[in-house]
């Protein structure tokens, strides 16, 4: 087998690098033409943040001897550092889904994201040259309904919702996969399950503010609540079931049959709700929707991988930090007192699920 030259290989990164570059000037020239702010500082940090990820190789050399400006972020183990990169992808994941959802159907944001998904997993599936149709067809197929469930039911929260109060209802499937595994795996319930559900519920009625409870403040869509709760039940059963096909198939196998179900299963209802053809930046939306979401999960995968459930789980709680942000600078979403509390419930709860994983 010849191998390459070095200089070959420098060229060849060079050259990639360049042309990501004019990439993205013709993004961000095309990102100029739109009158939303909101879409032009998005665009712009997606594509910036993929443009140093493949230049900070190539030009690696050059940097010797410099000094380090982030000597924090260099002390943290290379685990925390993806699964700190993880949630940021999926923050941004949420905002393009409800900048887009100002306009194009949920069905339409669903298919943007699971084509991509498709594409790449279908594609490092034939490098590696594995069954793509796995073994446990039934309970694969099962998965990607779940997922296919889980994702419409949180894109339709995110639409009708204050980014931050449909994130902190979706963070709760971690702990309802811990409930629904001990039906499901026979997992043993433990007191801190029990006090997990009820601190998360609790947090989830305080995000929510129903009316019958709250007779002032500014109570959300109940509609939407309650969509955003389904959600987080199908994302948490789409855990479970991969916790069971863990042992008997190949991840990436189980990876694949999200798309797979998601795609025709979104059709149907696109069809009701009528295809909206996007516009200018909407098609850089919605491709940054499934970019997003991909790099995402790559980030959180690979920091599982690094990084002890316990640790890594607990980073994961950025992604509401972000979202509260994200939904106070871009949308004007400023949460009272006790959506802020209820946010907190929820998150203590998760904790003391995820905790009591970590070794």
């Amino acid at each position: 087998m010849t191998m390459p030259r070095p200089g070959t290989l420098v060229s060849s990164h060079r050259s990639s690098v360049v042309t990501v570059n004019q990439t993205i000037q013709m993004v961000m020239a095309t990102g100029a033409r739109t009158r939303s702010p909101c879409a032009k500082l998005l665009v712009s940090v997606l594509m910036r943040f993929s443009y140093h990820q493949v230049a900070s190789d190539a030009f690696a050399d050059r940097t010797r001897g410099v000094p380090d400006l982030f000597p924090l972020w260099h002390r943290l183990t290379p685990g925390i550092r993806h699964m700190l990169v993880g949630p940021l992808f999926f923050s941004v994941m949420s905002v393009l889904a409800k900048l887009a959802s100002q306009r194009l159907p949920t069905m339409e944001l669903v298919l943007a994201r699971v084509v991509v998904t498709l594409i790449m997993s279908w594609w490092v599936i034939r490098r590696l040259d594995i069954d793509p149709w796995g073994n446990n067809k039934k309970l694969l197929l099962l998965r990607g309904f779940a997922g296919f469930m889980g994702l419409s039911c949180y894109f339709y929260a995110i639409a009708h919702l204050p980014l931050a109060d449909a994130t902190v209802i979706q963070f709760c499937n971690p702990m309802l996969a811990a409930l629904i595994a001990v039906f499901a795996l026979h997992e043993r319930l433990r007191t801190i399950d029990l006090i997990a559900t009820v601190c998360s519920m609790a947090g989830v009625v305080l995000v929510a503010q129903p009316t019958f409870l709250f007779a002032t403040g500014t109570p959300l869509d109940q509609v939407a609540v309650a969509v955003g709760v389904v959600g987080a039940i199908f994302s948490a059963i789409a855990y479970v079931i991969i916790r069971r096909l863990g042992s008997t198939e190949h991840h990436m196998v189980v990876v694949l049959y999200f798309p797979l179900v998601t795609g025709p299963a979104s059709l149907p209802i696109l069809a009701v709700e009528g295809l909206v053809l996007p516009r200018g930046v909407e098609w850089l939306l919605l491709l940054g929707i499934g970019v997003a979401a991909q790099l995402g999960q790559i980030q959180i995968t690979k920091g599982f991988k690094l990084e002890t459930a316990g640790r890594a789980s607990s980073v994961t709680y950025l992604q509401i930090v972000l979202a509260y942000t994200w939904g106070v600078l871009l949308f004007g979403e400023y949460p009272n007192e006790v959506s802020i509390l209820g946010a907190l419930l929820v998150v203590l709860g998760v904790f003391g699920v995820t905790r009591r994983a970590a070794p």
